[in-house]
């Protein structure tokens, strides 16, 4: 997050060094504007790319699922229009797809950066709610 302000810095020496006019408050507004968006940028990331398996829900993103309502991790398969969890049109790139059947026999899809980590934690909630 320090990449904005430190060639805010970069350019206000090197204006200085240069010995003309130095626009200090130029500067300081490139810095304070590229912090700004970088941390907005950082905070989104986190908010909307995050997966989080609590003993009783999912969170994918903003997007909250019960456990109770996931009846299958293995062997599901996803059909073509699956809706994604979070809110999403698709699975964020980068990101292992991991298809849920739910208790009313549809099929959504979770995700995360490692698909059989997140496979082993629902099965792990799932058996030990059993």
């Amino acid at each position: 997050m320090t990449w904005g302000p430190l060639f805010a810095f970069v350019g206000y020496v090197g204006e200085l060094l240069s010995g003309g006019r130095v626009n200090t408050t130029l500067w300081l507004s490139v810095g304070v504007g590229l912090f700004a968006l970088t941390a907005l940028w950082v905070y989104a990331r986190r908010r909307f790319l995050s997966t989080r398996v609590t003993d009783t829900e999912l969170w994918q993103g903003g997007e909250r699922l019960a456990v109770d309502r996931i009846t299958a991790v293995d062997d599901v398969e996803a059909p073509p229009g699956a809706r994604v969890l979070g809110g999403g049109l698709s699975v964020p790139r980068k990101f292992a797809e991991v298809p849920l059947r739910l208790d009313d026999d549809t099929v959504v899809l979770a995700w995360a950066r490692d698909g059989d980590a997140l496979r082993e934690a629902l099965r792990s909630v799932l058996r030990d709610r059993t």
